[in-house]
């Protein structure tokens, strides 16, 4: 265990790190449950902390019953993205290969789902990725939107 703190130290801090947070919009009752919250899948938005005129929605899976009305349980890897120009594009001069955007632990502990930002250049295009990732296992789950860098209202 000795060996796997320092990991462990860094994968605890990361979340705080990033800039962007998402704003619930709404959730759908999957399955009703007697006793505790019921399952059910909520949507998110968040603005991209570095990109003004870009917005993803998201949209996952989440645990409910006893365990996860005291956010106890761990979130399903089921998610699905989509990202939209809603304004004018200012891109940065220079962007990183791969940026995490947002991040949000779906586990007491060990597992997240984030959500990187690359840029196409020959395209001229953003390209998101959402992906579950647990500390110890890593999960395939993923969902792609890409947004074109478009003039806006003319200009």
């Amino acid at each position: 265990m000795q060996r796997f703190a320092p990991l462990l130290l860094a994968a605890l801090a990361l979340p705080a790190s990033f800039a962007a947070t998402a704003e619930e919009v709404g959730c759908i009752t999957t399955t009703w449950k007697l006793i505790g919250a019921n399952h059910r899948v909520c949507i998110y938005a968040f603005d991209d902390p570095e990109i003004p005129g870009v917005t993803c929605h998201f949209s996952q899976a989440k645990t409910g019953g006893i365990k996860g009305s005291f956010g106890l349980a761990e979130d399903p890897s089921q998610f699905s993205l989509a990202c939209r120009q809603i304004g004018p594009i200012s891109k940065p001069a220079k962007l990183p290969e791969d940026k995490i955007v947002f991040s949000e632990d779906t586990s007491l502990m060990f597992k997240e789902t984030s959500i990187h930002r690359s840029f196409d250049e020959k395209r001229n295009v953003l390209v998101y990725v959402a992906i579950s990732r647990k500390l110890i296992n890593g999960a395939p789950a993923n969902a792609i939107s890409s947004v074109p860098i478009q003039p806006w209202g003319g200009k």
